[in-house]
């Protein structure tokens, strides 16, 4: 199934793109979608992706369906057709 990432923030700022889509196969994690969006996307290594492309740096994350934050313990989970994922900068400045 597709599944569509929209980006936010740094992400958006060093892609240039507002939203991916990946192929999801049955049962691919949202540490698997991390991992492919790294490849997807070197430039995010470093600034949003930890390199080893297995988590994000603290200072980002995943928000399913724009009201639930992936959190470490979530991240072999995997989401359900239809979720809409966003990959977000959680820090601001004033």
């Amino acid at each position: 199934m597709p599944l569509t990432v929209e980006f936010l923030g740094l992400a958006r700022i060093l892609t240039h793109v507002s939203h991916h889509t990946l192929q999801l196969h049955n049962g691919r994690t949202y540490r698997q979608i991390i991992k492919a969006l790294g490849e997807d996307f070197p430039e995010l290594v470093g600034h949003v992706i930890a390199p080893g492309l297995e988590s994000m740096h603290s200072s980002n994350m995943l928000c399913v369906n724009g009201t639930h934050m992936i959190q470490p313990g979530d991240m072999d989970r995997s989401p359900t057709e239809g979720d809409r994922i966003i990959l977000m900068s959680i820090l601001a400045g004033g």
